[in-house]
């Protein structure tokens, strides 16, 4: 692979600009195990491997970009967070990260639940086996036909968002002879310290039934007196990519205060609350996530304090963690098509991808990292903005970064932590094919979502 001469952006931290990044590492052959799935390292070559398998065999094989996952660290962490809360909680993986039929049998065999949030997702667990009563459903406006097809089902619990549909899921159940196992979403008021797109617990947002003014309360009447439900318990969700656990304390206090309130008025004790998830992972060495079993630790001590507290007995804990569980597992592979310096500012690497397959940093302004995988580089660092191929000024994969200064098109670069929320909200902008999911473990690959098609697209443009 040739190296192309080309005049150098910055290249020392004391002439770079103000930007996003942290000063250059000392070794950027270093892969640092906080932002790359486990099975993740490199030859002595300087070729990166993941399961087993250079990215340079895995490029030839089914292209760029690609998304890779490594399966024997998904089912690791699933193993970690269900070992962490143990048989007395429930861990229910958030599919709308990302969610393929490979990916439930996963769940299914790890022994642990689903939450969807779609349809599309609801159809995607049945097809692959979850059984539906280990299936929550989500959604702020769950259609009639989405609802129906739930019940039918029998899934395990509906989360009820709103006062209509309360009425609409009770009905529906009524109708086909079932009572519905449901929670109630309530919006606790609490701030999370995340972007705001992205922080779903203050008020106003669209998620939910408020505690203020006693809104929440009131769900919870009418709830108990429809025969086609059957309230299990309170769902609380406060935000995405979270490390400071002081919001899931306050989240706790006030769901578990409005249990002390349903106790008093109705006489019941509800037996379940769920936190949900939105815990963070490392998307830079900067990040510092916290391991399942601290997170475990500490819910459970909010939560059988503040129950003692109000004299009530501990109710069952669920959890959600989705980013957290596949997040960390997978990279995106890209190969470089330009690299354009501009003096004094940074150099601009065009990869044959984008925010297609990645528009969390345009939509968040979403940080990442990026390294060279197809070998390694005894070359000064320069700062680098990684950017995409759409018609887009916007079209930013890693904001700022380094890389080698003899990166060269050709060369293959790889962007960690893109498990989550990457091919879920992919797109096809600029009529982009999206790029396939291959699962590799044990010295195997295999494509678990194909890479689209031109004939893909067609075939849905039936003018």
């Amino acid at each position: 692979m040739s190296r192309s001469a080309h005049p150098a952006g910055p290249r020392h931290a004391d002439v770079l600009p103000e930007g996003h990044y942290s000063a250059p590492p000392a070794d950027l052959n270093v892969l640092d195990p906080k932002v790359w799935s486990r099975t993740v390292g490199r030859t002595a070559e300087g070729r990166v491997t993941v399961g087993g398998i250079e990215v340079t065999r895995l490029a030839e094989e089914f292209g760029t970009p690609a998304y890779f996952l490594d399966e024997a660290d998904f089912r690791a962490r699933c193993r970690a967070w269900s070992d962490a809360f143990g048989s007395d909680a429930d861990v229910f993986y958030a599919g709308k990260a990302f969610l393929s039929r490979a990916v439930v049998r996963w769940l299914h065999e790890e022994g642990l639940n689903l939450d969807v949030c779609s349809g599309g997702e609801l159809a995607t667990a049945l097809d692959a086996g979850m059984p539906a009563e280990r299936i929550a459903f989500h959604g702020n406006n769950k259609t009639e036909d989405e609802i129906h097809r739930a019940v039918e089902a029998g899934v395990g619990r509906i989360v009820l968002d709103s006062f209509q549909e309360i009425v609409r899921v009770s009905h529906i159940a009524e109708r086909l002879g079932r009572r519905q196992r449901v929670q109630i979403r309530v919006t606790v008021g609490v701030e999370a310290h995340t972007h705001e797109f992205i922080a779903t617990a203050h008020e106003d947002q669209k998620f939910g039934i408020a505690l203020a003014g006693g809104q929440a309360a009131e769900a919870v009447r009418r709830a108990l007196k429809l025969d086609g439900l059957e309230l299990i318990g309170i769902h609380s969700h406060i935000g995405s990519q979270i490390f400071d656990m002081a919001g899931f304390e306050v989240s706790a206090r006030r769901v578990v205060q409005l249990l002390a309130e349903v106790r008093d008025e109705h006489g019941v004790e509800l037996p379940e609350i769920d936190l949900g998830g939105g815990l963070g992972i490392a998307y830079t060495s900067d990040d510092d996530p916290r391991e399942p079993h601290e997170i475990a630790k500490a819910l459970n001590e909010i939560v059988t304090r503040e129950c003692a507290a109000a004299d009530l007995r501990t109710p069952r804990i669920s959890v959600e963690p989705g980013r957290a569980i596949v997040g960390p597992t997978a990279f995106t592979l890209y190969e470089v098509g330009t690299v354009k310096p501009l003096e004094g500012l940074r150099t601009y690497v065009s990869v044959d991808g984008g925010m297609s397959d990645n528009i969390r940093t345009a939509l968040y302004d979403a940080e990442y990292t990026v390294a060279l995988v197809s070998r390694s580089s005894d070359a000064e660092p320069m700062l680098v903005r990684v950017v995409g191929k759409h018609c887009e000024s916007g079209d930013i994969v890693v904001r700022d970064a380094f890389l080698p200064a003899d990166l060269a098109p050709g060369d293959l670069i790889a962007v960690p932590a893109t498990g989550a929320y990457c091919r879920s909200m992919a797109s096809n902008y600029n009529h982009a094919l999206r790029p396939p999911v291959v699962a590799v473990r044990d010295g195997a690959a295999r494509v678990i979502v194909r890479r689209e098609t031109e004939e893909d697209l067609l075939r849905l443009d039936v003018g």
